[in-house]
């Protein structure tokens, strides 16, 4: 992949429906710089052709505001796939999102129907990456597949609505409960298989969006499982969500320290070391550089 944006991997990606033209001017203004205009989920389906229509209209407008638009099209289930396509590929977006995918072959499919029209469009070929969901139990079963179907793939989502609608569960175990703990298995495998194929991965959406400290909650698990991001549906939420991605200034800390004192045995000819009667090895060191890579701090500036 050439494009360069393909190395920059926000925590978070903010969705804004793709027939609220209000909310999509108003998405200019917002601090987030990445934005998923929806024609998916969020549009009912006798205002998709019209929400496409919207959305191919402020493509343009919404990139010169300094945004990184991602639009989520339509499953290949609904049959509007392919007319999504060929109104929202431009120059004006970076990637394309596509939700309920099943298996390999249809990112596959999805990644030729793109490259014809990049053609078709004199766009650069391969320049326009993919970030498809995981949403359903066939998925999970083909997830390696997937994440191998297309060099186009960077990022990968997990989306838990229609997850637990297509497993025929709750979303919480209990009734008016924060706990989702039934969903690790599903939530571990994707972020296990995207760091195995390094793949950028995001949780999914959380819902409650006035509820500040259950995303805060939530965020703080998929961190812990190893997620690198999470989705956000309200602009409130992409603050909440960066701040708790991004490395927090003690954490920088630690990693330059850890950094300093690796160097430094290095300089002396010891694959290890010790910090705080805690041994410094490799392992160790690779998580301090993750650390300071996410936070962009060059290390050897210190």
């Amino acid at each position: 992949m050439t494009n360069k944006i393909m190395n920059i991997n926000p925590s978070t990606l903010l969705f804004v429906p793709g027939n609220q033209e209000k909310m999509l001017d108003k998405s200019k203004t917002f601090d987030t710089k990445w934005l998923i205009p929806d024609l998916e989920d969020s549009v009912a389906f006798d205002d998709k052709e019209k929400a496409r229509e919207i959305v191919s209209k402020y493509l343009p407008l919404l990139k010169s505001s300094g945004k990184y638009l991602v639009p989520r099209i339509n499953s290949f289930s609904t049959g509007l796939t392919e007319a999504d396509l060929e109104k929202i590929v431009t120059t004006d977006i970076v990637g394309i999102s596509i939700g309920k995918i099943r298996n390999p072959e249809e990112l596959q499919t999805l990644d030729r129907l793109i490259l014809k029209i990049e053609r078709e469009k004199k766009i650069k070929e391969n320049s326009i990456f993919l970030l498809p969901w995981i949403e359903n139990a066939e998925a999970i079963n083909n997830l390696n597949n997937i994440l191998i179907s297309s060099e186009r793939i960077k990022w990968i989502a997990f989306g838990a609505e229609d997850f637990t609608a297509d497993m025929g569960i709750s979303k919480q175990i209990e009734d008016n409960s924060s706990d989702q703990s039934h969903l690790i298995f599903a939530r571990s495998m994707i972020a296990l298989a995207a760091r195995s194929h390094n793949i950028h991965s995001l949780d999914t959406p959380f819902t409650a969006f006035r509820d500040d400290e259950g995303l805060k909650k939530e965020s703080k698990h998929a961190k812990s499982l190893g997620f690198k991001g999470k989705l956000s549906i309200h602009p409130n939420q992409a603050k909440i969500i960066e701040d708790i991605f991004m490395p927090s200034d003690k954490e920088i800390q630690e990693a330059l320290t850890i950094m300093k004192v690796a160097i430094d045995a290095k300089s002396k000819g010891r694959g290890s070391t010790s910090l705080n009667g805690e041994m410094i090895d490799m392992p160790v060191i690779l998580r301090a550089q993750n650390t300071l890579d996410s936070a962009e701090v060059d290390y050897e500036k210190y």
